[in-house]
């Protein structure tokens, strides 16, 4: 298997990403690339790149491929791969499968006949966007061009895939997820085309990441199925919560890897030991 570590340096990483982490080490013998994803603006910053990259060193979390720069590997940087993500775009496109999609979240919220479910252990939904919000046509476009643009699922088609711990996981388009913006509004490519995009790109053989993110492995499915790329395996790990069971965020300074550090715990310790022991039981 070739996996990756994707860190989004918008805080400090957190026991949660070091067994994250961790698990896609162990189940990536055939290679570990180090990835940047910095799309998410002025929250991501530089000094929480280089802390990432000190602490999965200080792990032991080695990764294998990468620009040589900064170490032996130094990471891809998502931000710098926006010739490639557009290109994507174009291809999505042609295929008419997206289109330009103007409305807020709050345009959303107001027209959807009722608030998505939250299915438990995954982020927050937002409202199932609604078909009365598809435009009846569009005309075709050179560059997305400073609105968003949405993917136009399949209503009614079933997503079905295998995941490593999770096990069978069902989806179905239109009813557990809507239409999904693949292009944002400031002209970068939203989390699921950047992530596709360069993960196939990467070939990447296995995606180990937290359990939040089932339902959005779904949507990826058809990306993937529209760009006729093969799709990986994925290993969905369970999330690491606080004393009161709230998940870990990188807000949560004291739990941060870099403040164990500091308070004298080990590699061993924030990779294995049982939580209790770090204070978050």
């Amino acid at each position: 298997m070739r996996g990756r570590l994707a860190p989004t340096p918008t805080g400090l990483l957190h026991v949660g990403h070091a067994r994250t982490f961790a698990v896609a080490r162990a189940r990536a013998p055939g290679g570990l690339v180090l990835r940047i994803e910095d799309l998410d603006g002025p929250r991501c910053r530089a000094e929480y790149v280089a802390a990432a990259i000190d602490d999965l060193a200080w792990l032991g979390l080695a990764w294998t491929e990468g620009p040589d720069v900064g170490g032996p590997y130094g990471p891809y940087v998502q931000s710098e791969r926006g010739s490639w993500h557009l290109d994507v775009w174009r291809r999505l496109e042609q295929a008419g499968v997206i289109y330009p999609s103007p409305h807020s979240r709050r345009d959303v919220e107001a027209a959807a006949s009722a608030p998505q479910e939250q299915r438990p252990g995954e982020d927050p939904e937002e409202p199932l966007f609604p078909p009365s919000l598809r435009p009846p046509t569009w005309g075709r476009a050179v560059e997305p061009g400073g609105v968003a643009w949405r993917f136009r699922v399949p209503d009614g088609k079933t997503i079905t895939f295998d995941d490593g711990r999770a096990g069978r996981v069902v989806r179905t388009a239109g009813v557990d997820f809507g239409d999904f913006v693949v292009w944002r509004r400031d002209d970068l490519p939203a989390y699921e085309l950047a992530v596709v995009a360069d993960d196939h790109a990467m070939e990447i053989d296995e995606v180990v990441r937290g359990a939040d993110l089932l339902t959005s492995t779904a949507r990826q499915i058809l990306l993937y199925e529209t760009l006729g790329w093969p799709i990986p395996a994925f290993f969905h790990v369970p999330l690491v919560r606080d004393a009161g069971g709230q998940r870990l965020a990188k807000r949560a300074g004291g739990l941060s890897i870099r403040a164990l550090r500091e308070r004298g715990f080990t590699p061993a310790d924030v990779l294995d030991a049982p939580l209790d022991l770090l204070g978050l039981t």
